[in-house]
């Protein structure tokens, strides 16, 4: 066996195809997917600062206004954070008035988030910022490559979601 093949059966990748360059090297995808996101990331901090806003009280809203009622331990996990993170950002939040917290009937322990009229109006605020700066950032792009890169993308985070 070569030293190429055992590297690569270390790393989990024997028999599936390997994307690379010319030069054998690796594509440089992940590398730019991560610029790209540090990047949005960045302009959306920017863009939403003027609301009073944070990066993580957008995604918190966001993820409260697409699921319903949720618990700090679900924000936690869909937002990536630790829930030392997520409980401090809900009270925040709450004491701003975006959300309100309220004992879940059937476990007297669980706290469900939900986003208030306040905090729903600010997320609309803050997705019509985001939805320009995506047409920004997409303007070389027509319709069907716009769709052409989402369904990609969705694609590439679902096999890596398998991968974990």
């Amino acid at each position: 066996m070569n030293a190429r093949k055992s590297s690569a059966d270390k790393s989990g990748i024997k028999g599936q195809k390997r994307i690379r360059n010319s030069s054998n090297e690796p594509s440089g995808i992940a590398y730019l997917l991560g610029r790209a996101e540090r990047a949005v990331r960045y302009e959306i901090s920017k863009r939403i600062a003027p609301l009073g806003l944070s990066l993580r009280q957008y995604t918190a809203l966001s993820i409260f206004s697409n699921s319903g009622a949720l618990s700090n331990a679900k924000l936690a996990e869909r937002s990536m954070v630790s829930p030392q993170a997520a409980n401090e950002l809900i009270k925040v939040m709450e004491k701003s008035g975006w959300i309100i917290r309220i004992p879940d009937p059937n476990h007297g322990r669980i706290i469900q988030i939900s986003v208030t009229k306040k905090g729903k109006k600010l997320l609309d605020e803050a997705n019509i910022v985001v939805s320009h700066l995506e047409q920004q950032m997409l303007e070389d792009l027509n319709q069907k490559q716009i769709q052409a890169l989402q369904t990609h993308l969705r694609s590439a985070v679902r096999k890596l979601r398998e991968l974990g």
